[in-house]
C-alpha cells in the first residue's frame, strides 16, 4: 500500500509568498560619519546575496563602489576606474538579514565625513525574474556561464576582478554583437568575440576567450527584463531593459513601462556621452531640475531637467544629447515600491519641531516620505505649506490660490525617514507626513488639455475616494473630489465643487466626473468650462486617498446634535482627522501628537492660517475611529447636516 505524501495531506504549504520589489531593491540616502554603522534597508543579503552600489553624492571625488556577496566584504570594485578588486577592511564589514555594516571607510568611499559628505546606495538582491552575481576563472575559451536568473537577461555587466580592465556591457538592445563599457563615455564597440555573438538564454550568457583568460577572476551583474512573476498576483513585472529614439523636443514621447520607476540607468548609443542614474529619493522633479550620477566618472550629483517619471513609465525632457536629442538610448529602469501595507506607521507620521533635533532631518517619520502637509507656529498665524516628492523644492499653500513658489535648498526630503525643512526649526511646527502606497495614497502630475473626460492614470491600485488637485505653475483654487459628494442635477456626470482654501459648501459644476467614471487604474476629469483644473498646457498636482482597512478611511456621517461615534474600522483609534461639512464649514485638523483626548483638543483648519484653538471639545478618541462630540458646533455636528471626513489611523 502506497503511503500518501505529506504535500497530499496538507496541500501546497509550501509555496513561497510573493515576491515585491520592496523586498530585492533599495536606494538608501546618508550621510558620512567616519564611524562603523549599520546600513538598515529591508534587503536580505546574507541568506540571498547581491550587490551594493555606493556612490558619494558630494562632493567631487568619491569613487562609485561595487561590492557583492560573491566576493565577499573587505573590499570593492569601481565603475569609474579599469582596476581590478581593491581591498579594504574597512568598507562593507558584513552583509545583513536586513541591509549591511561598513566600517570607517578610511579611503572615503562609503563613510567619508570631508565636508558633510552625502551618499546614496542602491542595492540589488538575487532573485530569479530580477537580478543575480555570478563569477568564475577564466580557461582562455569561448564559454558559457551558467546564471539561475531564470529568465532571459536584459543587461550583462562583466568585470574582471584580478586585474585592470574595462567594465563590459551587454545591453538586449544592441546585441549580441556590440559591447559599451560602463566606465567610459563612448558609443559601445562592434565585436562578435566579446559575447561570442550569442544572445543570452534563461540559463546562460556566453563570452568570448579575452573574458575568460587563463589566470584571471570575473564576476558578472546580471539584470533581467520583463520578468512577470512579481507582486501580489505574481503578474507584475519590476525590471525592464530598453531602448528608444530621442524627440529632439522639450517635452519627450513618454517610455511606456507599465509601471512607475524609481531607478532609471540611461545611456546615449549614438555619440559619446555620460552614463546617468536617476533615482526618486535624490530627486526626479516634474518642471525641475533632476539629480543624477555618473558611473564613469567620480564627479558629484548633476542638476539638470532631463527626464520625468510618471505612472506608466518615464519621459525624456529637453533636447539634451543625455537624454532626448534624435539620437538612440538604452534604458534600465527599476519600478517603485508597491508591497501591501499592514500598519498605518508605515505611510503616515506627525512630528514638532519640538520632538526632533537640530540635525536634518528635523522632522521624522521612519519611512520615505513622499508627501508633507506642514504648519509652522501652530501657536501663531503662519500659512500651510505643502510639499512634495514630485514637486522637488516647490511649496504650495492650502489657504490660498497662490501658485507654487520655490522653497530653497533649506528643504529636502531626500532623507529615508523624514524631511528637512531649515537649518533652524521652531519647537512648535507641525508636519503630517504621507509615504505612497497602493490602497492609501498616491501623487500624480499632469498637463492640462481642456479635454472633456480625459482620464488621467494613477498608481493607487484602487477606486479614489478622495481627490485634491491644485494648478501649481500659476494661481487657481485647490478642487476636492470627495465619494460622498452630491452629484450635479442634470447628467449627474459631475460631483458638485468644493475647494480645500475655501470654507464655502459643495454648489455648480466639479472639476471631476461622477464616482461611476473614478476606476482603479485612473481618474475623469469633467468640465463645462476651462476652469481651474485642467487648463491647457497648465501644470497640476493632485494627492489621491482611499479606504484602506486598518490603515485609513474615506466617509462621512450625518450630524445629529448629539454624540456621534463614526466607525472607521480600526482596532486603536485614529491619529489623523480632517473633517469639511458638505455645506458652509472649515476644513478642520486633528491629530493625537497635540491630542485627541476626552477633554480639550487642539483643532487647525486647512483654509485658514489662524494659530490652533486650544480651548474646545470637539472630538473624542474612539477605539474603532473616533468621536465627534455634542459639543461641537454646526460645522461639525448639527441635525440635517452631511460631513466628509479622512482619518488616518
Amino acid at each position: 500500500m502506497s503511503v500518501p505524501s505529506l504535500l497530499s495531506i496538507f496541500g501546497n504549504s509550501g509555496k513561497q509568498d510573493p515576491v515585491y520589489v520592496d523586498d530585492v531593491f533599495s536606494t538608501f540616502v546618508y550621510s558620512g560619519t567616519g564611524n562603523p554603522r549599520t546600513i538598515t534597508n529591508g534587503i536580505d543579503l546574507a541568506g540571498e546575496g547581491g550587490l551594493v552600489w555606493t556612490k558619494g553624492r558630494e562632493p567631487n571625488g568619491f569613487f562609485h563602489a561595487l561590492a557583492d556577496t560573491e566576493n565577499g566584504v573587505g573590499g570593492y570594485l569601481f565603475s569609474n576606474t579599469t582596476g581590478g578588486w581593491y581591498s579594504n577592511s574597512t568598507s562593507i564589514t558584513a552583509f545583513n538579514s536586513d541591509g549591511y555594516s561598513i566600517g570607517t571607510s578610511t579611503d572615503g568611499n562609503l563613510n567619508a565625513t570631508t565636508s558633510n559628505a552625502k551618499f546614496v546606495s542602491w542595492t540589488f538582491r538575487k532573485q530569479k525574474g530580477f537580478f543575480d552575481v555570478v563569477t568564475w576563472s577564466g580557461t582562455n575559451t569561448n564559454r558559457d556561464i551558467a546564471h539561475n536568473l531564470g529568465s532571459v537577461p536584459g543587461m550583462v555587466i562583466v568585470k574582471k576582478t584580478s586585474a585592470s580592465d574595462a567594465w563590459y556591457v551587454y545591453h538586449r538592445s544592441t546585441g549580441a554583437t556590440k559591447y559599451l563599457e560602463l566606465n567610459l563615455t563612448g558609443n559601445g564597440h562592434t565585436s562578435s568575440a566579446t559575447w561570442n555573438n550569442t544572445t543570452p538564454t534563461s540559463s546562460v550568457f556566453t563570452v568570448g576567450s579575452f573574458l575568460n583568460a587563463t589566470g584571471s577572476t570575473y564576476v558578472a551583474y546580471i539584470f533581467a527584463h520583463d520578468d512577470a512573476s512579481f507582486g501580489t498576483d505574481e503578474d507584475e513585472s519590476i525590471i525592464k531593459c530598453g531602448s528608444y529614439t530621442g524627440s529632439n523636443t522639450n517635452i519627450g514621447v513618454l517610455q511606456n513601462l507599465g509601471f512607475e520607476p524609481q531607478w532609471l540607468l540611461i545611456k546615449n548609443t549614438s555619440r559619446s556621452e555620460s552614463w546617468l542614474i536617476f533615482d526618486n529619493m535624490r530627486g526626479v522633479v516634474t518642471g525641475d531640475v533632476d539629480k543624477s550620477l555618473e558611473p564613469q566618472a567620480s564627479a558629484s550629483e548633476q542638476t539638470q531637467e532631463l527626464v520625468q517619471f510618471e505612472a506608466t513609465g518615464f519621459r525624456p525632457m529637453g533636447s539634451d544629447s543625455k537624454t532626448n536629442n534624435g539620437d538612440s538610448f538604452i534604458y534600465m529602469a527599476i519600478r517603485r515600491p508597491h508591497k501591501p501595507l499592514e500598519t498605518g506607521t508605515e505611510v503616515f507620521a506627525i512630528d514638532t519641531g519640538g520632538a526632533t533635533s537640530p540635525s536634518p532631518p528635523q522632522f521624522t517619520s521612519n519611512f520615505p516620505v513622499d508627501m508633507v502637509i506642514q504648519k509652522p507656529s501652530i501657536s501663531q498665524s503662519a500659512n500651510w505649506k505643502v510639499r512634495d516628492r514630485l514637486l522637488g523644492l516647490q511649496k504650495l499653500t492650502t489657504n490660498d490660490t497662490d501658485e507654487a513658489e520655490d522653497d530653497g535648498t533649506d528643504f529636502g526630503l531626500d532623507f529615508n525617514n523624514g524631511f528637512k525643512n531649515s537649518n533652524s526649526v521652531n519647537a512648535d511646527d507641525l508636519a503630517y507626513m504621507f509615504k505612497r502606497a497602493p490602497g492609501f495614497f498616491d501623487v500624480v502630475t499632469y498637463e492640462g488639455n481642456f479635454t472633456t473626460g480625459r482620464q488621467i492614470t494613477h498608481n493607487l491600485e484602487v477606486v479614489p475616494e478622495l481627490i485634491i488637485v491644485k494648478r501649481w505653475d500659476a494661481a487657481g483654487h485647490w478642487g476636492v473630489y470627495h465619494k460622498d459628494l452630491p452629484l450635479d442635477g442634470g447628467s449627474q456626470t459631475q460631483t458638485q465643487a468644493v475647494f480645500l482654501n475655501l470654507s464655502t459648501g459643495p454648489g455648480g459644476y466639479g472639476f471631476l466626473a461622477g464616482h461611476n467614471y473614478q476606476t482603479a487604474t485612473h481618474f475623469t476629469t469633467w468640465i463645462s468650462s476651462e476652469g481651474d483644473w485642467n487648463k491647457s498646457n497648465a501644470d497640476y498636482i493632485s494627492y489621491l486617498f482611499a479606504t484602506l482597512p486598518g490603515v485609513s478611511k474615506v466617509g462621512s456621517y450625518s450630524g445629529t446634535g448629539n454624540a456621534i461615534n463614526v466607525d472607521c474600522g480600526f482596532t486603536n483609534g485614529a491619529r489623523f482627522i480632517l473633517i469639511k461639512r458638505d455645506g458652509t464649514g472649515d476644513w478642520y485638523v486633528w491629530d493625537t501628537l497635540r491630542g485627541i483626548t476626552s477633554g480639550n483638543d487642539k483643532y487647525l483648519r486647512l483654509n485658514e492660517n489662524n494659530e490652533q484653538v486650544t480651548n474646545t471639545d470637539y472630538v473624542d478618541p474612539l477605539s474603532t475611529g473616533f468621536t465627534v462630540t455634542s459639543s461641537a458646533p454646526a460645522a461639525l455636528n448639527t441635525s440635517g447636516g452631511t460631513y466628509l471626513f479622512l482619518a488616518v489611523a
